[in-house]
């Protein structure tokens, strides 16, 4: 077929390469000395010689989008953090194992190919990439006219990491008596997002509205990027003084608050987590007002303010608190790990397949 006919349908090959011409700086400035071949090739090369070193190294790998947050971004024309979003919910899951992220790859669909706002698309991603030290060494971008509007995309991710597997966290290192650590969230990263934009609906609320309640523009205050751990949990993890500290990590995504940690704890074991160690953030309060309904009912769909909760041993768990905050990470203690015999009424147990302990969320949110 020929461009010409294609143009006809709708696709303009040129812009794609504009597009990648763009990107082109920020994706590179990922690039470390693994990486071969630099942009535009048919497969990304990453280079694992070290793998050598590794006793028995174990490849980790994740992939995810970010939900219906990218309607917001287009409703407003605001791009540059939707990339930052897509790297917190693919290399964040990836930590969660103890993994070190090693490189990413990323998918564009959208209606109609427009340079700058691809570019601005995976600006994002690289400035994430190179935060959470990952390379992104390749993507694809794809129009697709008639199936989706002309300002309408969707963006997907894939990473792949590495870890000793002697160095695996998970639920079968969690003891009685271990503390969850839970760690602040930027506001509701990328989950829930179709409630919230019920919620605006039904209150006949648009995006370019400004609200005192939120504290500005509504489009742009629900547009706070997702907050990354990686860097900061590799940190822990690789300081000899708290080696071994952290047993278990779980991302709160979707499922909300009680399914993601009963996930990283044992069969047996059970966590009540303390809501009046934290009060959710406004954003979270005006929302629930907005739909008349309590912060409690939404513990399922919003993370309400905790992003990352882990699992770590009691005497270790100050010291692990004070490292995350030098990193600019809120964290605190907010429940304990227990295996005595308990009444499991209202708990929590086992989600997305997995036959884990049992969580429930108990007393009230700090004003």
């Amino acid at each position: 077929m020929s461009n010409s006919s294609y143009a006809a349908a709708g696709v303009d090959t040129r812009a794609g390469d504009l597009a990648v011409e763009l990107m082109k700086s920020a994706v590179s400035k990922t690039h470390g000395p693994e990486v071969w071949g630099g942009v535009g090739g048919f497969a990304g090369l990453f280079d694992v010689s070290f793998l050598t070193k590794f006793r028995q190294p174990l490849l980790a790998t994740s992939t995810d989008g970010v939900g219906t947050k990218v309607a917001i971004a287009q409703a407003i024309d605001k791009h540059d953090t939707i990339g930052q979003d897509l790297v917190g919910m693919v290399v964040d899951d990836i930590i969660v194992v103890g993994a070190r992220p090693l490189f990413m790859t990323d998918y564009i669909a959208c209606g109609k190919v427009v340079p700058e706002r691809i570019a601005s698309i995976v600006a994002g991603i690289a400035r994430a990439c190179s935060e959470t030290g990952t390379a992104l060494v390749g993507g694809e971008t794809a129009e697709h006219p008639g199936l989706l509007g002309p300002d309408d995309y969707d963006v997907a991710g894939a990473a792949t990491g590495v870890v000793e597997a002697d160095q695996v966290l998970g639920a079968d290192r969690v003891v009685s008596g271990d503390v969850v650590i839970a760690m602040a969230s930027s506001g509701l990263h990328s989950n829930g997002y179709s409630l919230v934009r019920h919620i605006l609906a039904q209150r006949g609320i648009g995006y370019t509205d400004t609200s005192a309640d939120l504290g500005g523009m509504v489009g742009e205050v629900l547009l706070e990027p997702t907050r990354l751990y990686t860097g900061p949990l590799l940190d822990v993890i690789n300081d000899p003084e708290l080696a071994g500290a952290i047993h278990s990590l779980s991302h709160v995504t979707g499922g909300g608050i009680a399914a993601n940690l009963a996930r990283v704890l044992p069969v047996g074991s059970w966590v009540e987590v303390d809501r009046s160690t934290w009060s959710p953030a406004p954003v979270f309060r005006v929302l629930g007002d907005m739909a008349g309904s309590t912060l409690e009912s939404a513990e399922g769909t919003w993370n309400l303010g905790v992003g990352m909760f882990a699992v770590v041993d009691a005497a270790s768990a100050s010291s692990v608190i004070a490292r995350l905050a030098t990193s600019g990470i809120p964290a605190w203690v907010t429940g304990r790990v227990s295996r005595a015999a308990h009444d499991l009424t209202g708990f929590e147990q086992g989600a997305k397949g997995v036959n884990g302990g049992a969580v429930r969320l108990v007393g009230a949110y700090a004003s």
